[in-house]
């Protein structure tokens, strides 16, 4: 018998804990974007374990993983594919790109130019690239896990609103606590990826993303999503708040985030459990702060609204 969609997250985010450690609000999270169908955005300093949570997600559910390293010289081309000729049938063929994975990992996303970057536009917004006219569909399940380096470090690129609006959160790993890492440093007591088994299987994540899409919201929980967004939209710090499609990202994810719960339904809860990884990165402020402080700004006005707009009991 399939476990429940609350049985199988747990058993995911226990066997995840033995390769990234000391993590569990970050994995609970990033297991949401996926149950989600959400592409998720991972910003820190390198080294803090962004890649092997990408590749921990798609060994957990068996999925066929890739990775493209952006630089300042890839090409459109380097992800998508391109149409090569062959000589002894004078016919072009189309050889995919590494973007034809299950999960995607863009490592260091915005080193690359915007024009490369917005490769990933289309993959990301329908599960498909277009290229001589010709529509080739992504495999399904399908989602990017893109890491960025803050901004202010040198070599990088601000992701356009475009691209960051295609994310459905934004997460900050952060460093390990010092007695985790101290433990880490002494035994080395990390489990290589190598020798993870798989949880589930791409079938599972189907039945856990159809699972969320049936999770019921009434009608005064989607009208404190709104009020919640228009708050945004209202903020004297905020210039420019989230869109709609932003309010339908929120509720995705607290979807996602009943079945913790074993709920069918959404609560209040659920969309304040979400609401800064899922909407920070889509506010823009009025103040001239970048990088980490816009970031971690942006979220302390998102945690003020929920305290002032505390939702229907």
């Amino acid at each position: 018998m399939r476990a429940t969609p609350a049985d199988l997250l747990q058993r995911l985010h226990h066997s995840l804990s033995q390769v990234v450690l000391g993590k569990p609000g970050q994995l609970r999270l990033a297991l949401t974007c996926l149950a989600a169908r959400g592409h998720l955005l991972l910003e820190d300093v390198p080294g803090v374990g962004k890649t092997t949570l990408a590749e921990g997600l798609a060994r957990a559910f068996s999925l066929s993983f890739g990775r493209i390293q952006f630089t300042a010289d890839l090409l459109p081309s380097d992800i998508l594919g391109a149409q090569v000729f062959l000589p002894s049938s004078s016919t072009f063929e189309f050889r995919p790109g590494p973007i034809f994975h299950q999960v995607v990992l863009a490592d260091e996303l915005n080193r690359a130019p915007p024009r490369t970057q917005s490769a990933l536009l289309e993959a990301m917004g329908q599960g498909q690239v277009s290229l001589d006219g010709v529509t080739h569909a992504l495999p399904a399940p399908f989602s990017v896990i893109a890491t960025q380096n803050p901004i202010d470090l040198s070599g990088t690129y601000p992701l356009p609103d475009s691209q960051l609006d295609r994310f459905l959160m934004r997460l900050s790993i952060g460093h390990l606590a010092p007695d985790i890492e101290a433990e880490l440093v002494m035994t080395r007591r990390v489990e290589p990826l190598t020798s993870f088994k798989p949880i589930a299987s791409p079938d599972d994540l189907v039945a856990l993303q159809a699972a969320a899409d049936a999770v019921q919201i009434a009608k005064d929980v989607a009208e404190y999503a709104v009020a919640l967004a228009t708050g945004t939209r209202q903020h004297a710090d905020i210039e420019r708040g989230v869109s709609t499609r932003a309010v339908l990202a929120l509720m995705s994810a607290a979807r996602a985030h009943a079945l913790w719960e074993a709920r069918d339904f959404v609560t209040p809860g659920d969309l304040r459990a979400v609401l800064v990884p899922t909407l920070a990165h889509r506010v823009v402020l009025r103040s001239s702060m970048h990088g980490a402080f816009a970031r971690d700004e942006a979220a302390h006005l998102l945690e003020e609204l929920a305290r002032r707009l505390p939702g229907p009991r």
